[in-house]
């Protein structure tokens, strides 16, 4: 009973805290950038937490669980993005724009924007929809009568209650304290499950031994399969660029990038070595194996709450379950948002009623935040697991906007015809990918190789063709003018 006290006792939290603040909203800048006046330390809080979500705590947990530290590979794309960020944040806040679209138009044409908009939207959907699934899940594990998707419905409708009152404004009042809970959280929880699967000696024995190899039973193509989709998502993520935009000014940007790479490092790092550590005390559970033997997806990526309801002392288990709310909740409202945004400005107020008020365009977007839930809601229902859903929502990202969004501020040459061809080919491809695995099909043969038809490779096709139409078409097409340009490219 303890630990469904502690859950509810801080949705309440969170739902008063935006309720709050939701007081403070008066213009446009208020609710979708936070007034543009957040400091470097409440920003680097709510970046860990829009990166570290149900990704992490299910997908990434579940792959540790089940193949070991390769698993880390997924978080470490996101590592080496944050790196390159560092030395373009100064240069997005100096734009100082809402979107990552508006920046894609500014750069190329408003075809780009339309195209980048439907990508982030279409990923966006995916990411709220398995925060959603997460929520669910927690909620079946602390009491089992609520069946996970009734839980999921729960989750939903809070998330758009804390969503729509206050915008920004709530997600990153709250997101320094659930930074907090986060961290040490699943800093308490490491050691004492270790010490549940009888020390390191004993978890070596029980694990098989590509758990501690670095490209795990898989090898390396699984490995890279896993790192380049969150890189590329992470250099092409909206949420974190539109908190760029945030900041109360470019030295608060970056710095705030130097502690987001130390956070997601630390807190994605524990999450997978404790959801190793829990494999050594479940790797024979049968709750947790399919009936053809292999492991179920799903149940491993529960492994984190479970361990946290049944195998951790009681302050224990409900701090790492607080920590689990925090990261479903931080990340749902976060993947919300952005593509609310991005219909609000990039669609009604850029192509439709251009002299919206400011009452008006925050009133359209807390409509589009419930239309978008509900959505997201829907499209749980397409995938097997959240890792795939994760791999999918990555690459949508990752291959249709990165390409073109790093080519605006590093290559002078890209054209708007070379952008636009880009973001078009990494959405046809992704959709046409997603597509043939629901088949049924296994494999595509390409002439020279077969692809496997699997989440874990879907970043290869995709981004190969955003890149190359990114380049040819750039190279056949006249390059833009100097004034175009320059402010994106000059430190």
């Amino acid at each position: 009973m303890i630990y469904v006290v502690v859950v509810v006792l801080y949705l309440t939290l969170l739902v008063g805290v935006s309720l709050y603040r939701s007081r403070q909203v008066k213009t446009q800048d208020d609710f979708m950038v936070a007034g543009r006046s957040v400091p470097w330390y409440m920003l680097v809080g709510t970046l860990v937490c829009t990166w570290v979500g149900s990704g992490s705590l299910f997908a990434g947990a579940g792959r540790g669980f089940r193949e070991g530290f390769s698993a880390l590979w997924m978080s470490a794309g996101a590592w080496v993005g944050i790196a390159i960020v560092y030395f373009l944040a100064g240069r997005v806040r100096r734009i100082a724009q809402y979107t990552v679209p508006d920046i894609l138009e500014t750069r190329y044409h408003p075809a780009a924007r339309v195209l980048g908009t439907l990508a982030i939207v279409i990923a966006y959907l995916t990411i709220a929809g398995y925060q959603f699934i997460g929520g669910g899940r927690l909620l079946n594990i602390l009491y089992p009568a609520v069946d996970p998707d009734t839980g999921k419905a729960i989750i939903c409708a809070l998330v758009i209650l804390f969503t729509v009152t206050a915008g920004m404004l709530s997600i990153i009042s709250l997101d320094v304290f659930n930074g907090i809970i986060i961290i040490v959280s699943i800093a308490v929880a490491a050691p004492l499950a270790l010490a549940g699967a009888g020390g390191w000696s004993t978890l070596v024995e029980t694990l098989p031994a590509t758990h501690f190899t670095v490209t795990g039973r898989l090898g390396i193509s699984s490995a890279i399969g896993l790192f380049l989709p969150t890189l590329f998502l992470l250099l092409g993520e909206s949420s974190m660029y539109q908190k760029f935009f945030a900041a109360r000014d470019e030295a608060a940007a970056r710095k705030a990038v130097i502690g987001m790479i130390l956070g997601v490092i630390f807190v994605e790092t524990l999450i997978d070595v404790t959801a190793i550590f829990a494999a050594g005390s479940y790797w024979t559970n049968p709750a947790f194996v399919a009936a053809n033997g292999s492991f179920d997806t799903r149940a491993t990526e529960t492994i984190l709450l479970v361990l946290a309801r049944h195998n951790l002392p009681v302050i224990a288990g409900s701090l790492l379950l607080a920590g689990a709310v925090a990261i479903v909740f931080s990340t749902a409202t976060t993947f919300l948002m952005v593509p609310s945004t991005n219909f609000a400005r990039d669609i009604y107020q850029r192509f439709i009623n251009p002299d919206v008020s400011e009452k008006g365009i925050i009133f359209f977007q807390r409509i589009c935040i419930v239309v978008l839930a509900l959505v997201a809601y829907v499209v749980t229902t397409r995938f097997e697991s959240i890792l795939d859903m994760a791999l999918y929502a990555y690459t949508m990202v990752g291959a249709a906007v990165t390409p073109a969004l790093l080519a605006a501020f590093l290559w002078k040459r890209v054209t708007p015809a070379g952008g636009v061809a880009s973001i078009a080919a990494g959405i046809v491809t992704t959709i046409a990918f997603g597509f043939l695995v629901s088949g049924g099909m296994e494999h595509l043969n390409l002439g020279f190789f077969l692809l496997p038809l699997d989440y874990d490779y879907i970043i290869y096709p995709a981004a190969t063709a955003s890149i190359l139409s990114l380049v040819i078409v750039s190279l056949l097409t006249p390059p833009s003018p100097e004034e175009v340009w320059k402010k994106f490219l000059t430190n």
